[in-house]
């Protein structure tokens, strides 16, 4: 019964369902990618100032008590309905895991390296860019693979303020009592959660052993 309304649903809307896959996409890809840009940096910068950096860590980490929803509340008045507001929450969600991580790979670097690379003639920045970079980029994957998890996960939420994405199945299945809608809705966001772990688990992988 329940597959029956499903193949039923793809036959008269297969397109609607690739364009919502798209949006949900686009959206989790958004936030991940705009997280990456502001925390990356500021995680190398916090790994070399220890007097702010629990500081700063400890009120990021605040944000990560305060539900998804309840910032796409508090960002409606300011930037509206649809993609906007839920960028900034997914961002907002994506963002403590990506700079914790990068704060510790970059702490945990062998200070003999870095002094290494420094009686080499190297500068700061090609310091960062050339040897400690690529020892941190495992551990900096582990936290960009929790963020994905999630971002992808709480994106469903997006539909609440007028947004796009595999949450409106979710709230259709739910409001409707629809278990063909449910599963249309949470099964591909399970996949996209999963295959995002395995991929950055194994890109994490193999660079743990190169």
């Amino acid at each position: 019964m329940v597959w029956n309304e499903i193949q039923t649903y793809f036959h008269a809307n297969a397109p609607v369902f690739w364009s919502n896959l798209f949006s949900h996409i686009q959206l989790s890809l958004a936030a991940i990618g705009v997280a990456l840009i502001l925390c990356v940096p500021l995680g190398i910068w916090i790994s070399r100032r220890l007097a702010i950096a629990n500081y700063i860590i400890n009120g990021i980490n605040m944000f990560r008590v305060v539900p998804s929803l309840a910032i796409l509340a508090l960002a409606m008045p300011i930037l509206g309905v649809g993609f906007k507001p839920a960028l900034l929450a997914l961002t907002v969600l994506a963002c403590p895991p990506i700079i914790i991580n990068t704060y510790v790979a970059f702490r945990e670097i062998d200070a003999g390296i870095k002094e290494a690379a420094k009686g080499m003639g190297m500068t700061p920045l090609q310091m960062v860019l050339k040897v400690e970079f690529p020892l941190a980029l495992p551990v900096m994957l582990a936290g960009v693979r929790t963020a994905s998890v999630e971002v992808i996960s709480s994106a469903t939420l997006a539909v609440l303020i007028g947004g796009q994405g595999l949450g409106s199945y979710i709230i259709n299945g739910v409001s409707m009592m629809s278990k063909s809608y449910l599963l249309i809705g949470a099964v591909p966001v399970a996949i996209l959660a999963i295959m995002s772990e395995f991929i950055f688990a194994y890109i994490q992988k193999r660079l743990s052993y190169n």
